[in-house]
């Protein structure tokens, strides 16, 4: 009989519950109680596991089990690892993510399941020949984008957020590190989906990959990368669940842009039309910036009306 994971798990927690006598009061109240949530509380209920699998074992060998206990114990010593959380990633590119395979990630993002994704977001069709999808960006070069890209790339992170129960970040290595691991650490804390954007740096670019981290920090201190994360948590606790962690862009867009082949080019072929996209890209950048500051801010104030009211 094949059993999903969540049913491996309950089953499992069952058979604890029943085989008390055996395990132990504090074992198996430790087992099915466990805190999970980080790796600390993980590695100890793998220690628990290994603890309940000699026992179950040494009661086998014993021999002085009843045939209806021996199939249980039998039975929990092949799902004892179900007991321990386990960690599910879904990894993929954004033409999966924004484009082709959207729909099945918002399936997922809609299920409410503890799964995680991460989208290694390079803004074009890479490995099948640079075509343009709903992840370029405005004023880039692609295949059938050879004018440059007229229109703003899909924000698939606000798009997240609107579930509320979806763990979001938007993450670039390249500008800030801590960042990244913190997203990463929260995202796989949160019962829930949750979705990592990562900005990657693809040869796609026309840049020199050995700059591809700075690059990165480019595209943050541009504003043409805001970093964020949104933790349905912090709503819970009445904070701000969405957090704008980049700070108010400090360089112009053609700073980032013209660092890059995709937005170059234009510029030697059509500059008039590379002028003109660019003006539009730094107007949606800035626009964009202010949405998400003006969000952060709001949400902020209803935490605060909320919490007024309770009170």
């Amino acid at each position: 009989m094949s059993l999903t994971r969540e049913k491996q798990n309950s089953y499992a927690q069952e058979l604890v519950g029943h085989l008390r006598g055996i395990i132990g009061e504090d074992l198996a109240d430790g087992l099915i109680s466990a805190d999970q949530s980080d790796e600390h509380g993980l590695d100890e209920q793998r220690k628990r596991i290994s603890q309940l699998k000699d026992k179950l074992t040494a009661a086998l060998a014993e021999g002085n089990l009843d045939s209806a206990t021996s199939a249980r114990v039998r039975d929990l010593v092949s799902l004892a690892d179900a007991l321990a959380k386990k960690s599910i990633w879904i990894v993929g590119g954004d033409g999966w993510a924004y484009d082709i395979g959207y729909g099945g990630l918002d399936h997922v993002l809609a299920s409410g399941r503890n799964v995680n994704i991460l989208v290694m977001d390079t803004e074009v069709y890479s490995n099948t020949g640079g075509q343009s999808s709903k992840a370029t960006p405005l004023a880039a070069v692609a295949k059938f984008a050879a004018g440059g890209r007229a229109t703003p790339k899909k924000d698939l992170g606000m798009m997240a957020m609107s579930y509320g129960n979806v763990y979001v970040a938007q993450i670039a290595m390249g500008a800030s590190d801590a960042q990244t691991v913190r997203a990463f650490l929260e995202a796989e804390s949160w019962d829930g989906p949750s979705i990592i954007i990562a900005y990657a740096h693809c040869i796609a670019h026309g840049i020199n990959m050995a700059k591809g981290m700075d690059q990165q920090k480019l595209a943050a201190d541009t504003g043409y990368w805001p970093l964020f994360r949104y933790d349905p948590r912090l709503k819970e606790q009445g904070k701000n669940p969405f957090q704008l962690d980049s700070r108010k862009p400090k360089a112009p867009l053609e700073s980032y842009m013209y660092n890059e082949n995709r937005f170059r080019m234009l510029q030697s072929s059509q500059p008039q039309a590379a002028e003109m996209l660019l003006n539009a890209a730094q107007q949606h950048v800035l626009e964009r910036w202010h949405k998400y500051e003006e969000l952060a801010k709001q949400e902020q104030r209803n935490a605060e009306h909320s919490k007024a009211i309770e009170s």
